[in-house]
């Protein structure tokens, strides 16, 4: 059951479930302002993804399905919830033209992270690696969302706009011609 490939909860789909289930439970925080809890969360996301791909490449478990629902797990945990995370952050203190500004802001970063997901699907093959991204995966771009985080976290960069020129740079990158390397 866990290793046949027809099984809609083999385990690499399972795998894949789990790192829904982070990314939602991770917004939960989020809302909840425990961001701490969240990012941890958001990590465990990480590493789910990178073994779902793992596990249904050493047992062929690849299907069109486990495609659908990596990208359906990719969309939630790496571009809904790191967008909440860094929204909730940077708007905590703010007005209501912040929140209207950047919440924009974060629907297009969104939408920019959706759009990525699908074209990727429209081009992916079961069971095949290609040698380059084009444009930033979202992982990487909710890895630049939480470094963004920081920096304002941290003092480093504390104005929200600037924030905000930098999280429309990384949508931008999400959809762009950028040859990013396959781990």
């Amino acid at each position: 059951m866990l290793f046949d490939k027809n099984n809609r909860f083999n385990l690499a789909n399972l795998i894949t479930f789990g790192n829904i289930a982070s990314g939602i439970i991770a917004i939960h925080f989020i809302v909840h302002g425990d961001f701490f809890t969240a990012i941890i969360l958001a990590w465990i996301a990480g590493a789910l993804d990178i073994a779902d791909g793992k596990v249904a490449r050493k047992y062929n478990l690849s299907t069109e399905f486990g495609i659908q629902v990596d990208s359906y797990a990719d969309f939630i945990s790496f571009v809904v919830m790191p967008s909440f995370l860094l929204y909730y952050a940077l708007t905590q203190n703010g007005d209501n033209t912040q929140e209207l500004i950047l919440g924009a802001l974060f629907i297009a970063y969104i939408v920019a992270g959706l759009r990525r997901l699908i074209e990727f699907n429209i081009k992916s093959e079961e069971g095949k690696v290609t040698k380059y991204f084009t444009g930033v995966p979202t992982p990487l771009g909710a890895i630049l969302l939480w470094v963004l985080y920081l920096l304002f976290s941290y003092g480093i960069v504390a104005n929200v706009y600037i924030i905000g020129v930098l999280v429309a740079i990384v949508a931008w990158s999400l959809n762009s011609q950028l040859k990013i390397p396959h781990p």
